[in-house]
């Protein structure tokens, strides 16, 4: 699940990403070119149910992301805005923050 949330002044958005329980067994991490594809850089902590966390990004920018799961393999995020082909001949997720109007 993506959820985007503006800060009063509209100069961040909180994005909560969630995913099952079930996609991971030991550790999930998102990464993307917002933090310079590093999986050490962003881990979903498992609570409610399954795994999640917040990002703070910047409006009117687009992101690509996957998740990376369990050290090993990566998935897309079910709910992206889109998705793009990458270099590697899969898809990356999108995530498009607008401006908070």
């Amino acid at each position: 699940m993506v959820s985007k949330e503006f800060t009063p002044k509209k100069t961040i958005c909180k994005v909560r990403l969630q995913i099952p329980a079930e996609w991971a067994e030991k550790e999930a991490a998102v990464v993307g070119d917002f933090n310079n594809w590093d999986p050490a850089a962003n881990k979903l902590e498992k609570k409610n149910g399954g795994w999640e966390t917040v990002l703070r990004l910047k409006p009117e920018t687009e992101y690509k992301f996957r998740y990376f799961l369990d050290g090993e393999r990566w998935e897309n995020d079910d709910e992206a805005d889109r998705y793009e082909l990458n270099e590697y001949g899969s898809k990356d997720s999108i995530l498009v923050i607008g401006d908070g109007n």
